[in-house]
């Protein structure tokens, strides 16, 4: 017998340990009745991963439960947010019992990690999607933004790049460093921590270096010049490239500049915090990367180590592009 709505709420999502004082009411009511501490503000971020378009079909159900919250929680990193509390809306096409147990475990565990308690949602049948929203706090006034990047702030990028775009391209053969970042990316919520009062501004990766600075870059009406050969790769990268004999052809900085899925940081720092910034994050299993430099004229021009500018063949990844991913 299938189990209902109800019971599978019951079962699955409410077996998760961390229980926060400032939830008042969580699971089991209409509504969740949250409290936000005095002095806080309140960052709140959703995001829809759709089967399919945001994760192969054939994705293990733990690596979707895992990265559905991920995605959120890097997007509370950006903004120098300490994560809270979450709420998932489900999607399935059917009731499998297996499924749902690895997708709620690796999410509850994730969840644990950050001291995130889950209060609310909804489960419904249809195409396999997953929304959450995340919810954090940040000390009034601190939370960090994508506007407030001044001309000759340096730009750098915390982890390394392309790893799941490479991932993605290789499919099957993708070795395991590479699958993991594809489907168990790392939100940097300590990174983020850091950052606030020394960054000036900052953003996460999710579609692509190039579409992502591009963002910030619209926020603060500037332009930039990134140094492609600094983009930060992994050795994992690296190999696989090697062995497809594809390390001088364009994957080595396409994937890198506009492939997504990284989760990463991308943030802009003044010259004078620059050497803060980077003793702070050294210490930090991501590191980061100075990749460029924010400049007054509009656009993003691309260079390699000898002064030879570069022309990417693509700028990220498009929500309504029928090219995208």
């Amino acid at each position: 017998m299938s189990e209902s709505e109800f019971e599978i709420i019951r079962r699955y999502f409410m077996r998760q340990s961390q229980k926060r004082e400032d939830v008042i009411t969580g699971i089991g009511d209409d509504a969740a009745v949250l409290q936000v501490p005095v002095g806080q503000e309140l960052v709140v971020s959703v995001d829809t991963l759709v089967a399919g378009v945001h994760f192969p079909e054939n994705t293990p159900a733990a690596a979707i439960g895992h990265k559905s919250l991920a995605v959120n929680l890097s997007d509370l990193a950006a903004m120098g947010a300490t994560p809270a509390w979450v709420t998932l809306a489900l999607t399935m096409p059917g009731n499998n019992s297996t499924w749902i147990d690895e997708f709620s475990r690796a999410f509850c565990a994730l969840a644990d990690r950050y001291r995130v308690q889950l209060v609310g949602g909804d489960t419904t049948r249809g195409p396999l999607s997953v929304t959450v929203q995340a919810h954090g706090f940040v000390a009034a006034g601190t939370a960090l933004r994508r506007k407030g990047a001044e001309p000759g702030d340096r730009i750098y990028v915390t982890g390394t790049l392309g790893d799941a775009g490479l991932a993605l391209q290789l499919r099957e053969s993708a070795p395991d460093g590479l699958q993991q970042k594809l489907d168990y990316p790392e939100p940097r919520i300590e990174a983020g921590h850091v950052l606030t009062g020394l960054a000036s501004a900052a953003i996460d990766i999710s579609d692509g270096l190039l579409a992502d600075l591009g963002h910030l870059l619209e926020s603060g009406d500037s332009g930039a010049s990134l140094q492609v050969d600094a983009l930060p790769r992994s050795d994992a990268f690296l190999s696989a490239l090697r062995q497809s004999g594809s390390l001088q052809q364009p994957p080595y900085y396409e994937l890198p500049l506009s492939a997504g899925d990284d989760y990463e940081l991308c943030f802009t720092v003044s010259g004078k915090f620059c050497p803060r910034v980077e003793q702070l994050l050294s210490a930090m299993p991501c590191g980061c990367t100075q990749i460029g430099i924010i400049e007054e004229s509009a656009g993003i021009r691309c260079y390699l180590e000898d002064g030879t500018s570069y022309r990417p063949a693509g700028q990220g990844y498009r929500h309504f592009d029928k090219a995208g991913k």
